[in-house]
């Protein structure tokens, strides 16, 4: 008595379930990998969006203080976030806002002037640095002698 190998249907069930199983388990692992990925991109957001705003928070403690370009030293901004004047290399000795002088701006008269700065702030929050560099104008002044 032979018996044919293909027209035994014994088993097919069994082989049909292992491979359904082994199709599932693909798609958990993949879907652990990319929820695991998707949780450090929004922590790394985080920590930068808090670097972000120690920056802007020194920032604006600089753009208060004109005239005067005293440097702003390492601030605790938050629990966790540091801010100081100048570039993220000047963190160990922060540097003054830049003067740039006096200038002309358009809709004044020549008795008139502006006094132009370069204020530059750093923030930083669990090893994330994030910089501010903008410049800003004060004024008007008078710029001559008016008798």
């Amino acid at each position: 008595m032979e018996r044919n190998i293909l027209r035994n249907k014994n088993g097919v069930a069994l082989i049909i379930a292992l491979m359904m199983l082994l199709i599932l388990t693909f798609i958990g692992i993949s879907s652990i990998s990319t929820t695991t990925f998707e949780t450090n991109l929004s922590g790394n957001e985080r920590v930068g969006t808090a670097a972000f705003y120690a920056s802007e928070a020194i920032f604006q403690f600089g753009f208060n203080q004109l005239p005067d370009t005293k440097p702003i030293p390492v601030t605790q901004i938050g629990e966790d976030s540091d801010g100081w004047s100048g570039s993220p290399k000047d963190k160990k000795s922060p540097q003054s806002p830049l003067y740039f002088g006096l200038y002309p701006k358009a809709g004044f008269d020549s008795s008139w002037a502006f006094k132009r700065f370069q204020v530059n702030a750093t923030g930083e929050s669990y090893l994330s640095t994030k910089e501010i560099e903008a410049q800003v104008t004060y004024g008007p002044f008078s710029s001559s002698t008016q008798y």
